[in-house]
């Protein structure tokens, strides 16, 4: 697939060919997918950091909306996708919070209860953009929401 990057579905899981033949490049495969989960882990971080700092503001456990698991925007392929293994790790540290999880460009999963975008930004107390798809773009209003913007969907 031309364009997505390091961790596509051109890279096998385990390229021990690549080792063998191409060393230098195996080390840059293997520091890229350190770094990709780096990036997930850290993610996932700052929405529990926004978690707490939402219940020692009000009081009260957030209701979180998961925007996105897709591999990148406007696909509905979901493999690799690290917003899919940030939304895992956020659901790892769970504790009785409520999670809308949205990915608009697929009908269900069989992990995840998939909820309808507007739905989820309506309820939600803490809005995590996890991948830019166009229908995250035109939201409306969200003041009074506390909002994590990981893929630059608010960016205009």
């Amino acid at each position: 697939q031309p364009g997505s990057g390091v961790g596509g579905h051109c890279i096998a899981v385990d390229p021990y060919f690549i080792v063998a033949d191409f060393p230098m490049e195996s080390q840059i495969i293997g520091k890229a997918r350190e770094i990709n989960n780096y990036k997930s882990f850290w993610c996932a971080e700052q929405v529990k950091n926004a978690k707490l700092q939402f219940q020692l503001d009000h009081g009260k456990k957030p209701k979180i909306a998961l925007m996105g698991l897709a591999f990148k925007p406007n696909i509905d392929d979901l493999r690799e996708s690290p917003a899919k293994y940030i939304a895992q790790k956020v659901l790892q540290d769970a504790q009785d919070e409520e999670y809308y999880i949205v990915e608009p460009n697929i009908q269900e999963h069989k992990v995840f209860k998939l909820t309808e975008y507007n739905t989820a930004v309506e309820n939600a107390d803490i809005i995590v953009f996890l991948v830019a798809h166009n229908q995250f773009k035109n939201l409306g209003s969200l003041h009074n929401k506390v909002v994590l913007d990981f893929c630059g969907v608010l960016e205009k």
